[in-house]
């Protein structure tokens, strides 16, 4: 009895009919094989790795016909079609089915036999095709895919008869997601085809994705009419992309992304691209060297190198399909025709390994999946025959009634082939089982696709290398801690070990620090040597002395961000730097409520000023630095900062770097600067429209806001810099801030001290001050006798003859 099974392969080439030379009529019959139908418009190359597939079919079928335990007495035959791995070829390829044989096409296939299955398609949208045509005609047969994962073929009511020996994609995703979380990788992109396995396998990563750590930075699409312009605006600055795609897709794709000279990317495949042997060579390696993604579960299926070997012109001399073989792997053409566009072949060429998109037997995936479905359906027809014995010379009824029920057999088939149990859940899926696959450079610079973990229905997920170092050895071995392999990847070198050391941003650091001290230091010296002055008295040289003192501590702190961090440095970095701006700001608070206070008094003698005195001065200003001094003091108590060894952001570097250690205390002591630097801007700008010639609350609400826009600056760019950039913006933040501060508070003294010396009197600045109109003249002039007095408590005995009006002195 003859039973016939068709086959959907993909070899996505224009191809026409594969019959092998018959030595009988009885072979003949027993081979069955017909024509794959052709498409050619839609069909642009050929495929050796499905031609592969179908070959494996072909040795299913034989190893089955010649069992004598495993249907015997009946012959299995099969029709190949090909689908050219689009969609709508599929659907004709489908109806072809339907249609029946074609004499023509099929002169072999003379004899009626019932059709049991359909052996695949390779891809989910052309299964999705195939299922959605077959089941309005309620045709009894089966179909069994070999490399169809979309988790939406799981759906029995849209495709009953639906089977697959590959895991469904639910469990892809789910591998993916603890992938992505387990190495941190948290900003990633995803690509994926223009297809139903693209778009659900995504859906399905987003779902596992959500409550993660793992951010998605943008999702794309390869369009299905592939376009360079459209495909290239997908690169982006991810990291690390995940692409659901297939192989055919995926080859424009990575060529024209190679063109750019992008490199560094983290690709992350899904099975249906991990084991493309197409992406193996050498050129390949710069630009996917250690892709790791998930592959299906690998066979050994002994027979079929050699098998494959029996393919060759001379055996075949007019096979279409060997043609297109040789043309793809040699670029000649067996046999010479004027139409070729290739040269003659010598029909001396061997397959041989180095062919590997044909010749790779070694680990078969998805050619073993393919044996796996072709016993899978003789197994369950077995079985089925053993049930209904009285009906084996019943063709007509046979070809009706007991197919329906071979889906029945097909659910509960179990069976052992190369070591695996092999059988279907309710869904029509296979247990889920991936090998876990990096790229890494083999001996000649290609790629090689090493095993390096394995997951089995994602209760054990397990690493057999954590490290992905490509390697030209067989064995992969963990370097120490404080080591990394070499460019070859050979042997273990020290890290690289990484701070903010005397470079060229350390020396430019330093030296500007420098220069801002020694500024500072001569401001300090111009304002004490004309400290009797107008300028200097006007201003509170006591607090004009504090804050350049503070400033000059400032400018040196930023010296301890470079060399090596060490217990000390670290725990002086942040609390010397807090506690000096601290100063420095309640200094330039306690000057703004003095001019507050003095230019807001009605007259000199009012009660006001008895709390702004000298005494009160030094009071506020050590109160204020005193809440910063505990702080720090906590925070070096509880958890202070000290010196770490960051390997995390770069595998390859030791960064040494100073971690803060209390995270809360650390921003604690920026909040309290920030809080008096709030309150001493809000008290400037009260008194900004105050007279300018007596006050500096102009200048004082200038800088602060200087001060606030280089910190509120510094927060996210210190959060997203790494390593030494991390202490190069806090000492350029410690750097700028001062010198807005010198510059805004102390220009415009020294301009009038050292260039304008004329204007720096008592008289002068009275003068000025009334300019405007005389009405003000003694409240102003008031006004002014009160500040002096506060900074100065000498006898003023002639001050009512220098402002000309009456004034108590005391």
């Amino acid at each position: 009895m003859l039973y016939s099974v068709h086959v959907l392969f993909s070899t996505q080439s224009p191809v026409s009919s594969f019959m092998p030379r018959a030595t009988s009529a009885a072979e003949g019959e027993r081979m069955s094989v017909s024509n794959y139908v052709q498409f050619a418009h839609l069909c642009f190359r050929f495929d050796p790795r499905a031609f592969r597939w179908a070959q494996t079919m072909r040795l299913a079928v034989d190893e089955i016909n010649q069992s004598p335990e495993l249907l015997p007495n009946h012959t299995l035959g099969y029709k190949i079609f090909d689908s050219c791995a689009y969609p709508l070829t599929g659907q004709r390829a489908a109806l072809a089915v339907l249609n029946g044989p074609n004499e023509e096409d099929s002169p072999m296939c003379s004899v009626s036999s019932p059709l049991l299955s359909i052996i695949g398609e390779s891809g989910s949208a052309q299964s999705i095709v195939v299922s959605r045509i077959l089941q309005p005609f309620r045709i009894p047969m089966v179909n069994i895919s070999y490399f169809s994962s979309c988790a939406c073929l799981t759906d029995r009511n849209n495709y009953p008869t639906f089977f697959r020996v590959i895991p469904n994609d639910d469990y892809q995703v789910k591998a993916i997601a603890q992938l992505l979380v387990h190495f941190k990788w948290n900003w990633i992109g995803l690509i994926r085809g223009d297809h139903e396995y693209g778009r659900f396998a995504v859906q399905g990563l987003l779902r596992e994705l959500q409550g993660s750590s793992v951010c998605v930075a943008y999702q794309e699409m390869i369009p299905l009419l592939y376009n360079s312009k459209k495909a290239l605006e997908i690169i982006s600055s991810a990291k690390v992309v995940v692409v659901f795609s297939a192989e055919g897709e995926m080859t424009p794709f990575l060529k024209d992304y190679m063109t750019q000279n992008i490199t560094g990317i983290q690709w992350v495949a899904s099975e249906a691209w991990i084991t493309a042997s197409v992406f193996t060579k050498s050129g390949f390696y710069p630009y996917l060297g250690g892709t790791i993604g998930f592959g299906i579960k690998k066979g050994y299926i002994a027979q079929l190198g050699d098998y494959l070997l029996t393919v060759n012109p001379q055996k075949y001399p007019n096979n279409t399909l060997v043609q297109e073989l040789w043309e793809a792997l040699y670029g000649c053409n067996p046999f010479p025709s004027s139409s070729s566009q290739f040269a003659p072949c010598s029909r001396k060429e061997a397959l041989l390994e180095q062919h590997s998109a044909y010749m790779n037997t070694s680990s078969p995936r998805v050619a073993y999946n393919v044996y796996k479905a072709v016993y899978a359906i003789a197994n369950s027809l077995h079985n089925l025959l053993l049930c209904q014995p009285v009906l084996h010379n019943m063709i007509l009824f046979f070809a009706s009634i007991p197919l329906l029920k071979l889906q029945h057999y097909i659910q509960d088939v179990k069976f052992k082939i190369a070591g695996e149990m092999v059988n279907f859940d309710l869904q029509g899926d296979s247990v889920p089982y991936y090998d876990i696959i990096n790229w890494q450079r083999g001996t000649s610079g290609n790629i090689e696709f090493v095993n390096v973990g394995f997951i089995l229905t994602l209760t054990l997920f397990y690493f057999l290398l954590l490290a992905f170092c490509p390697t030209d050895s067989i064995e992969c071995q963990f370097c120490p801690e404080n080591f990394w392999s070499n460019h070859d990847r050979t042997a273990c070198i020290p890290k690289q070990v990484e701070f903010l050391t005397y470079d060229s941003l350390g020396i430019s650091l330093t030296v500007i620090s420098v220069m801002g001290a020694c500024l500072t230091i001569g401001v300090f010296a111009v304002f004490f040597h004309h400290r009797n002055t107008a300028v200097v008295r006007v201003n509170n040289s006591e607090l004009s002395f504090f804050i350049l003192f503070a400033l000059t501590m400032c400018f040196l702190c930023s010296l301890v961000f470079v060399g090596e961090p060490t217990s000390w440095s670290c725990m002086l970095r942040h609390t010397a730097f807090s506690i000096t701006f601290s100063l420095c700001i309640s200094c330039i608070l306690g000057k703004t409520l003095v001019v507050l206070a003095a230019f807001t008094a009605t007259r000199p003698g009012d009660n006001i000023m008895k709390w702004f005195g000298p005494k009160q001065q030094r009071a506020i200003i050590f109160n204020c630095t005193l809440v910063q001094v505990v702080i720090c003091a906590a925070w070096l108590i509880d958890a202070p900062p000290y010196p770490s060894r960051n390997t995390k952001y770069e595998r390859s570097k030791i960064i040494l770097e100073c971690s803060v250690g209390s995270s809360l205390a650390f921003w604690l002591v920026l909040a309290y600067i920030g809080l008096q630097a709030c309150l001493c801007f809000i008290l400037a700008f009260l008194a900004r429209k105050l007279p300018g010639n007596f006050n500096e609350a102009k200048f004082i609400t200038f800088s602060m806001l200087i001060f606030s826009a280089v910190w509120l600056a510094f927060i996210p760019a210190y959060i997203s810099s790494p390593g030494k950039y991390a202490d190069a913006v806090e000492s350029f933040a410690i750097l700028a801030s001062s010198f807005g501060l010198l510059f805004c508070l102390f220009a415009p003294k020294c301009y009038i001290i050292l260039l304008k010396p004329e204007k720096n009197t008592k008289q002068s600045k009275f003068v000025e001050s009334t300019r405007g109109g005389a009405s003000h003249k003694d409240l102003d002039a008031a006004r002014l006798a009160v500040y002096i007095r506060i900074d100065r408590k000498s006898n003023m005995t002639n001050c009512s003859e220098t402002f000309k009006i009456k004034v108590t002195c005391r």
